[in-house]
């Protein structure tokens, strides 16, 4: 699951009193309209969806976060060692979220040069404020220089300090949310904005039984479904749309082929969606459904060479006991 930067404000309009994202408006219209229907995994993260995603990392079902927390508290120094080399480190997040198991890198950090810069990149406001109070309040030595950004745009970043090297934390297995190109892509554009030395540390899922791999997007608590169908409430409250969130039910499935997981959301019945905002319907067969979300799987190995294909040299890897994730770390020489 999951959510920078072209431009620090987006483009908006106001009709009817209502503030309309520009951003918004053109990926829902695009996605309302495709055959089939789809809408980008990032409209998941406005404050309601932000706070759902944080329920779902507590999940018993949800393995993803906790696995991956254990590999940075059993790895985080020999992590943090190798980015630095005889430098200086610097933290950069994206997608940054609430900044839990960054605090773990922070302190290994803390614990070798006693100060470290921290920059949390997202394109939501309320979770870069979050992230600041809680490593503020946490941990001491720690700058936190919050940045709304859209990383999927390309860095936008001021130059390090001299002895300093960067480390991007790419964590969580976010990277899965992107289609195979569109993530080498990304990668490639997080490459271009870093200089020789600096590094980027990659959280991926790895491939595992189906039943697993369900059962941590489809939760018996019934937590995913809302954070799926938290979406259309969102269309409805900055798009003034009127969709019935009791005619449409969550759906994930294993798609062994693109060896990926999709959320969908599904029509019950026969229905037309009116969007105010965009002058805009949307008709629904029963059964017809929005796909909302991608999370790819991936084999042993595989990490490493997305980072060699976007230009890093692969220079560790940590996995949990039961090889379930992995974190690889790839420098720029």
């Amino acid at each position: 699951m999951t959510h920078r930067r072209s431009r620090t404000y987006r483009t908006s309009w106001t009709t009817g009193g209502l503030r309309v994202d520009e951003k918004v408006a053109a990926a829902v219209r695009e996605g309302l309209a495709a055959r089939p229907k789809w809408l980008p995994p990032w409209l998941f993260y406005d404050e309601a969806g932000s706070r759902l995603f944080e329920a779902i990392t507590q999940l018993p079902e949800y393995y993803l976060t906790r696995t991956e927390r254990g590999i940075l508290a059993g790895h985080a120094a020999e992590m943090v060692a190798k980015a630095a080399g005889d430098a200086r480190l610097r933290l950069v997040e994206l997608g940054a979220g609430s900044a839990d198991k960054t605090r773990l890198l922070l302190a290994a950090a803390i614990e070798r040069q006693q100060t470290v810069t921290y920059e949390p990149l997202d394109v939501s406001v309320t979770a870069l404020e979050a992230a600041r109070k809680r490593i503020e309040g946490e941990i001491e030595g720690v700058t936190v220089l919050p940045r709304r950004m859209d990383y999927t745009q390309g860095l936008g970043l001021d130059s390090a300090a001299p002895g300093e090297r960067r480390l991007v934390l790419y964590i969580g297995s976010s990277i899965g949310n992107f289609v195979p190109g569109a993530a080498g892509a990304l990668l490639e554009g997080v490459r271009r904005g870093l200089a020789p030395g600096d590094g980027l540390l990659l959280g991926v899922d790895l491939v595992k039984d189906e039943a697993s791999l369900l059962a941590a997007y489809n939760d018996a608590a019934g937590v995913t479904a809302a954070f799926n169908l938290n979406l259309l409430a969102r269309l409805n409250g900055e798009l003034e749309g009127d969709f019935d969130l009791e005619k449409f039910e969550h759906r994930a499935i294993f798609n062994r082929e693109q060896s990926r997981v999709e959320m969908h959301l599904v029509s019950t019945c026969a229905q037309r969606v009116w969007l105010e905002a965009l002058g805009m319907t949307a008709l629904f067969n029963e059964g017809e459904t929005i796909h909302t979300e991608n999370s790819y799987k991936y084999a042993p190995g595989a990490a490493e060479k997305i980072l060699t294909a976007a230009g890093f040299t692969p220079a560790g890897s940590w996995t949990d006991e039961q090889e379930r994730f992995a974190v690889c770390l790839g420098l720029v020489e």
